[in-house]
């Protein structure tokens, strides 16, 4: 039977476990509440940046000792950044979940050095110049701008290439600092894991850090319907995204928003899968439910062929109209329950599934919920919860952005 581990050492640092005695491997990772949106223009993109640095060496480890004391153990371990998180994270037998903390503290501590940020520069500048060849990442960064306005989720996860070339070591450095400490990062194991060992291991890896005090924005959105189109030429492809508001990370409507989403925009057998998909009128086709921190939104996007642009779109928006006015079928609700609980288990048999949702949990609502949970909250939605939903969420006012060729003259608004 797994249980919950919570202690906290004396600078602050949250350390929490879901103990999982018959699993045959262990995960550990230190996820920090900063990203995108907690930059201020000056400093646009570099969460992402700081997060390659981190791999770059400490005062004790090269990049090459790094990469190479992971691979001695046999670990999997990666990072990722998102407009509200960093996380760093390893995979590794049980036996080798101690040495595998000591690399990832040691990794929270880097060095910075002003030679490798500066090779590093031109690796995200190079990053940034291969994803605005993706109409589909121009077309996501493009909506989520026009729709959060002010907002700082409206802010770019890579930056622009003029916020990373005009960036200095001395403002990651400032960045990291105010940041990157206990008060604002959780350290979370999964699997088969020793927790008294751990917050050994963590007090001596991790108890000289300082502690910070951070506090994000919070700020409202203006919302309203809102239509922009971006022409590119080049393209032989149209692209169309929606978003409109949906629930926090912090409201347990989110369980209802997965359910919505999967039956209206999965990508086989929902209703954007028969509409679109099936009769050949899209080659993509989706609608996802984004619970961020302090407010949320749904997402619809399809590609499709030009010529069929006009009657994608309708479609689209006739069946998120559809939705609005009538909610869902209960066959509909049951067979997306299903496949949300199948999916959700298969993920929380593993560890280093379950400590992503962990760290995810107590950054968000300082809270530990278990795979059972979450499961009887899915199995509680019903066609009432969907009204419900509905009624808070309207999928109303939206707004709309359009990438391809022509003017957008010839599309719906």
């Amino acid at each position: 039977m797994t249980t919950f581990k919570h202690g906290t050492l004396a600078n602050g640092l949250d350390v929490i476990a879901e103990v999982m005695p018959h699993a045959k491997t262990s995960a550990i990772g230190f996820m920090v509440k900063t990203g995108a949106r907690d930059e201020d223009a000056a400093v646009s993109g570099v969460s992402h940046f700081l997060e390659h640095m981190m791999f770059k060496g400490t005062a004790g480890r090269s990049a090459a000792d790094i990469n190479r004391e992971f691979d001695s153990l046999g670990a999997r371990n990666n990072a990722f950044t998102s407009n509200e998180v960093t996380c760093y994270w390893a995979q590794v037998l049980p036996e080798y979940l101690p040495p595998a903390l000591n690399i990832l503290a040691d990794m929270m501590r880097p060095a910075l050095r002003t030679e490798d940020f500066d090779m590093e520069k031109n690796v995200i500048l190079e990053e940034i110049s291969l994803y605005l060849d993706k109409p589909g990442h121009v077309l996501f960064e493009r909506v989520m701008e026009e729709h959060f306005g002010r907002h700082p989720l409206a802010n770019s996860i890579l930056g622009s290439k003029a916020s990373i070339g005009a960036l200095t070591q001395g403002q990651m450095r400032t960045y990291f600092d105010a940041h990157y400490g206990p008060g604002n990062m959780v350290l979370a194991v999964s699997g088969a894991v020793d927790f008294d060992q751990i917050m050994g291991l963590a007090g001596d890896c991790c108890g000289q850090w300082p502690h910070i005090d951070v506090h994000r924005a919070y700020p409202k959105v203006e919302l309203g319907n809102r239509r922009h189109h971006i022409r590119d030429d080049k393209l032989k492809r149209h692209y169309i995204s929606m978003v409109c508001a949906g629930p926090s990370a912090q409201d347990m409507e989110r369980f209802s928003a997965a359910v919505l989403s999967d039956a209206v925009g999965d990508h086989d057998g929902s209703r954007f899968y028969w509409s679109l998909i099936e009769p050949g009128l899209a080659e993509e086709a989706d609608f996802s439910t984004f619970p961020h921190d302090g407010l949320g939104s749904f997402f619809a996007y399809a590609s499709c062929d030009p010529s069929k642009a006009a009657r994608v779109e309708e479609i689209m928006l006739a069946e998120l109209n559809r939705v609005r006015s009538g909610a869902l079928e209960a066959e509909e609700i049951a067979r997306s329950k299903t496949k949300i609980a199948t999916s959700t288990v298969m993920s929380g048999e593993l560890p280093l599934g379950r400590m992503r949702n962990l760290c995810s949990q107590w950054i968000y609502n300082r809270e530990f919920r278990t795979l059972e949970e979450d499961l009887a909250e899915l199995e509680k939605i019903s066609e009432h919860s969907i009204r419900g939903l509905l009624e808070t969420f309207p999928l109303t006012p939206m707004t709309i952005t359009t990438l391809g060729p022509g003017d957008g003259s010839a599309w719906p608004g």
